[in-house]
C-alpha cells in the first residue's frame, strides 16, 4: 500500500496572536533546540517510514518553504499545495490537494494537523487502516484534559468542589486520520465553500454509510494552538519527544 502525509500548516494562528502576526503558528520554535512544531511533526513521519508528504500550506507559506525546501535534509519528500480562495477550511485544503493531484499516487492519506505534537506510532495507525478496509480511521485519544477548572454545583447552587483542569474519560479526537484515497472522492461530492474535516467531512462519511474506524491512542499529546497552550508546554515531556525525533540525527 502506497501512503503519502497530508500536514495542515494553512491557518492564520489567531489564538497565537501577536506571535503569529510575524511567524506560521507551524514555524514557531519549541523545546530546548527551539525548532519549529511542524519540523517534529515531519520528523514523526519520517521515524515511522512515510517519506512522502504534501504539506498544505496559505498563511505565510513562504516561511514553510524556505525552511524545509525539498524536504532532503529532512530524510522525506515534499510537495507544497498552497490554499486557494474557493476552497475554504482545512477540508477545503485538503480537496483543494486533492483535485491537483497529488494523491493520485498515494491508496492512503495520512491527515496530520501540523500544530499538534505527539508520539503517536503512525506506523501501527495505517497498519491498522488497510488492515480494516475503513475509508476513514480516526484517531481518539482515551482521556482528555479540560484547559479550565470545573465546578461540581447542587440543586441549589451551592458549590460542592472545583477541579482544575481535571481529566476526563472520553474519547477526543486529536485532529489526525487515516484515509482510503477513494473517500476524498466524498469530500469532492460535498460542493461547499468551506469544510471542516472533523465537523463537516467525517460526519459526512458517516452518514453515508463508509466505514469509519477509530485508532484509540493512550500516550501523551499536546495542540501548540494558542498563546496559553504554548506558555504551559510540558517541558519535560517535550525533552523527551525531541530526544526520540531529533537525536536520531539532527539536520
Amino acid at each position: 500500500m502506497s501512503v503519502k502525509g497530508a500536514i495542515l500548516a494553512g491557518g492564520t494562528g489567531k489564538r497565537l496572536r501577536p506571535v503569529s502576526y510575524y511567524i506560521q503558528k507551524a514555524m514557531i520554535p519549541v523545546g530546548a533546540s527551539e525548532r519549529p512544531v511542524l519540523e517534529f511533526v515531519i520528523r514523526l513521519f519520517h521515524l515511522h517510514g512515510i517519506r512522502r508528504i504534501v504539506l498544505l500550506l496559505g498563511y505565510k507559506a513562504r516561511q514553510v518553504i524556505n525552511y524545509f525546501d525539498d524536504g532532503g535534509r529532512f530524510g522525506v519528500e515534499l510537495e507544497y499545495s498552497i490554499d486557494s480562495p474557493g476552497y475554504e477550511g482545512n477540508g477545503g485544503a485538503l480537496l483543494n490537494a486533492y483535485l491537483n493531484g497529488h494523491f493520485e499516487d498515494a491508496d492512503t492519506v495520512l491527515v496530520y494537523y501540523g500544530d499538534i505534537l505527539s508520539d503517536l506510532n503512525l506506523r501501527e495507525l495505517v497498519e491498522c487502516h488497510t488492515g480494516s478496509g475503513a475509508h476513514a480511521t480516526v484517531v481518539l485519544a482515551r482521556r482528555y484534559q479540560v484547559p479550565v477548572g470545573v465546578a461540581e454545583v447542587d440543586s441549589s447552587g451551592r458549590i460542592l468542589r472545583l477541579l482544575e483542569k481535571p481529566w476526563l474519560d472520553i474519547d477526543a479526537t486529536m485532529g489526525i486520520l487515516a484515509l482510503d484515497r477513494t473517500s476524498l472522492e466524498d469530500l469532492a461530492e460535498m460542493k461547499r465553500r468551506k469544510i471542516d474535516i472533523m465537523e463537516d467531512f467525517v460526519p459526512h462519511l458517516i452518514a453515508k454509510g463508509r466505514l469509519v474506524r477509530a485508532f484509540f491512542y493512550n500516550g501523551k499529546w499536546y495542540d501548540v494552538g494558542s498563546i496559553e497552550r504554548l506558555e504551559k508546554i510540558d517541558v519535560e515531556w517535550l525533552k523527551g519527544l525531541e530526544l526520540k525525533l531529533l537525536g536520531e540525527g539532527k539536520a
